[in-house]
């Protein structure tokens, strides 16, 4: 019954937006506001809670009529579609992993304890302080401030707790000049139980389908090689690349990058039956996770599909890679950026070569 519920909210979230969706307990919410080089929520009316850049990616909870429990990324410069508010290119899971049981929390897939509902809730604030309430209506517009010489929008996302006791939340900070990626840092409240690690999981590859994993020394890892002869309609076995094979830039940061083996999305044969919204048709583009201080037990964990998720359509061109993140011991306050790039790897494979 559970995987059915799943596999219904899974074809919501890919369905035609209808403007019913942008209701929430009978309230239309309005669409984020440009405000500088910034969108963010309306203030003092019932709002989409969106944050990032007017030109640039933009961050989401709790989008109506979509899966709950994820961070959801808007890229209009990618021109997937007229529709901006919603071209949904990949998520970010919370998904930490307890130290006691270890057994790793899935912030997409429990139910919230609050309603029962498939998806823990988030909730936002312009603190680091837990709003006692979830607000659906009136999300946090974000502290927009001048840091080190450059614009800054910073928001606090905090997520119900866990089954595991895990109770956490992590902080976005959008930083003027790097329109196309975000910084996430990760916290436990001081009532969570202890954390092996929290993992910041990107859950959704498969969209853009993404093959190609770009390591140190030009290795450039392909999912149909790692896994060639996977046919199985589950997630396949995780991938593992060390710290000691990752990009490493000279200030000691690690870099991965994930990019398509496609470059022209407009002639794809799907599977009949494919949900709509799986059929990527924007521009292709990079994304990577970077982390300026590295664990030495830090890991890029993947894994593919060779179908699409809840529907078990076959994906075109073979396996691809869907989930895609960084693996190591949880530390309080640690930093990560992630970001989806219309540049080539190469190009910004340059670009970490230069940073001093």
């Amino acid at each position: 019954m559970k995987r059915l519920l799943l596999a219904l909210l899974c074809l919501t979230l890919f369905g035609t937006v209808a403007s019913a969706q942008f209701v929430i307990d009978g309230q239309r919410l309005q669409p984020p506001v440009e405000d500088d080089i910034w969108v963010r929520p309306a203030a003092d009316v019932p709002s989409m809670a969106v944050w990032g850049f007017k030109d640039g990616i933009r961050v989401g909870i709790n989008p109506p009529g979509r899966p709950r429990g994820l961070l959801y990324m808007l890229c209009p410069y990618l021109k997937e579609s007229a529709d901006r508010w919603f071209d949904i290119v990949n998520y970010v899971a919370m998904e930490p992993v307890d130290a006691i049981t270890h057994r790793r929390g899935l912030s997409e897939l429990e139910h919230s304890a609050l309603d029962g509902v498939p998806g823990k809730r988030f909730v936002s604030s312009d603190t680091p302080q837990k709003p006692s309430v979830y607000d659906n209506l009136h999300p946090a517009r974000g502290v927009v401030a001048v840091e080190d010489g450059k614009k800054t929008l910073t928001v606090w996302v905090f997520c119900e707790k866990f089954e595991n006791g895990a109770d956490v939340y992590v902080r976005l900070r959008f930083i003027e000049g790097k329109p196309y990626e975000f910084e996430l840092q990760s916290f436990a409240t001081e009532e969570s139980a202890p954390l092996d690690q929290f993992v910041l999981s990107a859950t959704m590859g498969n969209k853009m389908r993404l093959r190609e994993l770009y390591a140190a020394n030009g290795v450039k890892k392909l999912s149909t090689d790692i896994w060639p002869d996977y046919k199985e309609k589950w997630f396949s076995p995780y991938d593992i690349t060390p710290l000691k094979e990752m990009i490493r830039d000279r200030k000691g940061g690690a870099w991965v990058l994930a990019h398509p083996n496609e470059t022209d999305y407009s002639n794809v044969e799907f599977e009949e039956g494919t949900s709509k919204g799986w059929k990527y048709n924007g521009i292709p583009a990079t994304q990577y996770w970077y982390s300026p201080l590295p664990h030495p037990e830090m890991v890029v964990h993947v894994n593919g599909r060779y179908t699409y998720w809840a529907i078990f359509k076959k994906i075109p061109g073979g396996i691809a890679y869907e989930n895609f993140e960084l693996f190591e011991p949880f530390r309080q306050g640690a930093v990560y950026y992630f970001g989806i790039d219309p540049a080539k790897p190469k190009d910004i494979i340059k670009r970490i070569n230069k940073i001093k």
